[in-house]
């Protein structure tokens, strides 16, 4: 009797075996780290309690960059470019920002392509295949003359460039930050038009605070929605006064990072959040140079997890990366670095390499927000444009975020096609 029902257990279990390998469920010896094999260990666990893969969300996959700053000398050389003027005390003219450019790396051959400025990038957007691509625009998109006059830079493109965004599919952008009026209210409101008769999504400006604190939504087909809250806070250099008001446009800026401030972004989310959402808080905050993790950012990105319930927070306003935490399995970007900007043949800060900057793919849960895997692609700025980075400088970037990572729990492998990967504890 006994030997019956061990041969009848031993037939069940062969059974159950054969039908995991048909399901795809990788067995024991073949579980991985947690950043590749993620989803399959989460679908696994799932069916074990009943709920086949056709029930299980697919994994979202996010792109998201630093700074992109598409004014003064790029703006001259793509196929709009506007009035060149511009009031620094050490430029007059945008076209000048080209012409240090050209000296360093050679001749531009402008007019370009709208596409031209994203170069390598759309390769591997094409190759990753992100369902959103999300980044901080760090330009107002305008034709106004109504410069802020006591900001000192001020960056512009010409509406009709707006179609270089379109060209790479940015479906999001960020706009809570120290650039985005340098051409006062009338250049603001022309940069929300813009954007929006372009079909890309605004977070974090307005024509009043309503406006400005509303996220952008998108909807990801059989997976989710990711919504983007965006805000800026005044370390990163951005005037008290273009905080948006009730019947004022301007942005979404954060008086303080403490407690009253969280409260906000939560009640605010709680609005929207439903399940299978993702929620992704862009926020420009800190100074551009330096390495240095503010204990108050970190506090308040912890928060922003525990209290409001975020699952990626984007942080961004350095000109050059900075660390990257997983907190509760969360992903923190202290601060992804410029993605594009025309600093490229102006002196000074050589030892952060502004030049070169990340693209950041992140793999997340939509059932739970959990990040399941980060890998991110080293690129670097020539001729105004994004190019895949060499080896050297991807080993100079993996160097430098595992030495600001050792106090937050990562590590950065650098894999032999010249790309990184996240590991965490």
């Amino acid at each position: 009797m006994h030997h019956r029902l061990r041969k009848k257990a031993l037939l069940y279990m062969v059974a159950g075996y054969l039908l995991f390998l048909a399901l795809g469920v990788p067995t024991m010896s073949q579980a991985t780290t947690r950043d590749t094999d993620g989803p399959s260990k989460m679908i696994a666990k799932e069916i074990k309690n009943g709920v086949t893969p056709a029930e299980y969300p697919r994994p979202i996959k996010i792109f998201l960059a630093g700074d992109v700053m598409t004014g003064r000398g790029i703006d001259q050389i793509l196929p709009h470019p506007g009035d060149p003027v511009i009031y620094e005390s050490y430029m007059k003219d945008a076209r000048g920002y080209v012409k240090i450019a050209e000296e360093v790396n050679g001749p531009i051959g402008y007019p370009v392509s709208y596409s031209y400025i994203w170069g390598d990038a759309l390769k591997e957007f094409s190759q990753e295949a992100p369902d959103i691509r999300i980044i901080n625009l760090e330009t107002s998109v305008t034709r106004s003359d109504d410069y802020w006059k006591s900001k000192g830079i001020n960056y512009r493109m010409h509406p009709g460039n707006i179609y270089s965004f379109t060209a790479a599919g940015i479906d999001v952008c960020s706009l809570a930050n120290n650039h985005v009026m340098d051409w006062g209210y009338s250049g603001l409101l022309e940069t929300l038009e813009t954007i929006k008769q372009a079909d890309i999504k605004i977070a974090g400006a307005g024509r009043d605070l309503f406006q400005a604190r509303a996220p952008a939504m998108t909807e990801i087909p059989g997976k989710g929605r990711v919504i983007v809250f965006a805000l800026g806070h005044g370390s990163s250099g951005i005037p008290s006064s273009w905080r948006a008001t009730e019947n004022r446009p301007g942005i979404n800026l954060v008086r303080d990072l403490n407690t009253e401030s969280l409260r906000e972004i939560r009640d605010q989310i709680r609005t929207v959040k439903r399940k299978n959402d993702i929620i992704v808080v862009s926020i420009h905050w800190g100074s551009n140079w330096g390495y240095n993790i503010p204990r108050k950012h970190r506090n308040f990105a912890h928060g922003l997890i525990d209290e409001a319930g975020v699952d990626i927070i984007h942080g961004h306003s350095s000109h050059h990366v900075k660390a990257i935490e997983v907190y509760r399995h969360k992903l923190i970007l202290y601060g992804c670095g410029d993605f594009l900007n025309d600093y490229e043949g102006i002196s000074g800060h050589e030892e952060f390499r502004g030049d070169l900057a990340l693209m950041y793919f992140a793999t997340v849960d939509p059932t739970t927000g959990k990040l399941l895997a980060l890998h991110m692609t080293p690129t670097r700025t020539r001729r105004f444009q994004i190019t895949r980075a060499s080896r050297n400088d991807a080993v100079w970037l993996t160097d430098t975020l595992n030495k600001e990572g050792i106090s937050f729990g990562v590590q950065i492998k650098l894999t032999k096609d010249n790309r990184l990967r996240l590991k965490w504890k």
